[in-house]
């Protein structure tokens, strides 16, 4: 397995799909990150020279992935929560960011169902 940014990498997939598994590398980055290090995209992770691998790195160290990343983030949505906006309320209350409706959805964020008892008569 090759090691890129902290992450092993699958060494029966193409290259260009091996990247994805670094968190903050999509197949877009992937594929900038290829061109630029002039490497073929079809290219298997085990065909991949040590100089291929190194090349593969420094492109990488260009952009913010993994622990810095996930801290970037959490830091965000932490500041977003102090300062008391509109987001990071529902944050807060472990509800839909981003204008979803939960009146009957939204279960992922919302989480199993509460059930009520039933009031007898």
């Amino acid at each position: 397995m090759a090691r890129i940014a902290g992450v092993d990498i699958p060494r029966d997939k193409r290259v260009v799909i091996a990247l994805t598994y670094i968190y903050g590398i999509g197949k877009t980055t992937a594929q900038k990150v290829l061109v630029e290090a002039g490497i073929s995209e079809s290219t298997r992770v085990r065909d991949l020279t040590e100089d291929e691998l190194n090349k593969i790195r420094e492109q990488i160290g260009v952009y913010k992935v993994e622990g810095d990343l996930r801290r970037e983030v959490s830091l965000n949505i932490k500041r977003l929560m102090e300062i008391g906006s509109f987001r990071g309320i529902r944050h807060r209350r472990g509800l839909p960011v981003r204008g979803q409706n939960t009146k009957n959805n939204a279960r992922t964020r919302k989480g199993p169902r509460k059930t009520v008892a039933n009031k007898k008569k």
